[in-house]
């Protein structure tokens, strides 16, 4: 029997954990920042935080609405959302690396009860044909907080990646798109079993976008099996272009167990890049992502045939 508390309400979620890619993609600084970089980061998160506040002071549902952000960057902003009593997720993962592992090793139990979030989330990169033993590495840690926030009554929040292997690709003579329409939907759904039958039980799954409807309700059904119908799944962006992430949203709004979104760079990145370079200021940077993530929210909830 699963140990999930599951989650089954709208969750329409604005993620700005990004760390490397913020560092690096945006502001192409490498090695470790200095006190001004990192401000700058602030700043930038700063930015996203108050397009959010704006998109519900002008209609989206408070109680549906969701930050993620990361401690490094956004500690003054996780413990603001805490206070005004917004719902916020925090990652515990060690930002681009391969193999899942814990952002403040041994102590990372403890950064999440200085914080105390609605959501706790790691994002893991698993693949069921891929090294049997890194898999296993990573779901005895997963195992290890799975446990840890259901016994204290946190939310798990699970971010699955699949990425191919050289073998998987080369089926499919390299060719991405094919990979994820095919095959990934699939392995997706294997990793799902595997890891729930090494004890890892999110409440809320973080799903790759899907381009068929009938693969959103398989990974749904599976996500729900053997009695964790309470548990809900989210589509990410994956920074895609909008007409993707477009594409991705109308194919599992609807879908029983299909409970909201998560889009973060397809939100806020043309808009963090006018800022940075000049040709946006503050305020028209916020209005463009409130306007984004908004229009997310619509597309989501708009009535289906």
């Amino acid at each position: 029997m699963a140990t999930s508390l599951g989650y089954k309400q709208p969750l329409y979620v604005l993620p700005f954990d990004h760390r490397s890619s913020f560092e690096k993609g945006l502001y192409g600084w490498s090695g470790a920042l200095n006190a001004e970089q990192s401000a700058q980061v602030t700043r930038a998160k700063e930015v996203i935080y108050d397009a959010f506040k704006a998109a519900i002071g002008a209609g989206v549902a408070r109680e549906r609405a969701a930050i993620l952000v990361d401690e490094q960057f956004g500690a003054g902003i996780l413990r603001d959302a805490r206070q005004n009593d917004l719902l916020c997720a925090m990652p515990t993962e060690k930002s681009g690396q391969a193999e899942f592992n814990f952002e403040y090793g041994a102590a990372w139990a403890d950064h999440i009860e200085s914080f105390r979030p609605s959501f706790v989330k790691v994002l893991v990169r698993y693949n069921c044909e891929d090294d049997e033993a890194l898999n296993r590495r990573q779901s005895a840690r997963l195992r290890r907080l799975s446990d840890y926030l259901h016994n204290r009554a946190y939310r798990f929040m699970f971010e699955l990646l699949v990425p191919a292997t050289h073998e998987q690709l080369d089926r499919f003579e390299g060719d991405h798109d094919l990979y994820d329409r095919l095959l990934r939907p699939s392995l997706m759904v294997a990793a799902l079993k595997e890891l729930q039958e090494a004890g890892v039980e999110p409440d809320i799954w973080k799903i790759e976008g899907l381009e068929r409807r009938e693969d959103c309700e398989l990974v749904a059904a599976t996500a729900r099996r053997d009695g964790r119908s309470e548990v809900g799944c989210i589509i990410l962006g994956r920074g895609s272009n909008e007409q993707k992430v477009r594409q991705w949203l109308s194919t599992a709004a609807g879908v029983d167990g299909f409970i909201g979104f998560a889009v973060g760079r397809t939100s806020f990145w043309d808009a963090l890049v006018g800022l940075r370079d000049g040709t946006l200021g503050r305020q028209q940077a916020i209005e463009a992502i409130a306007a984004r993530y908004r229009e997310w929210v619509d597309l989501f909830e708009a009535p289906r045939p």
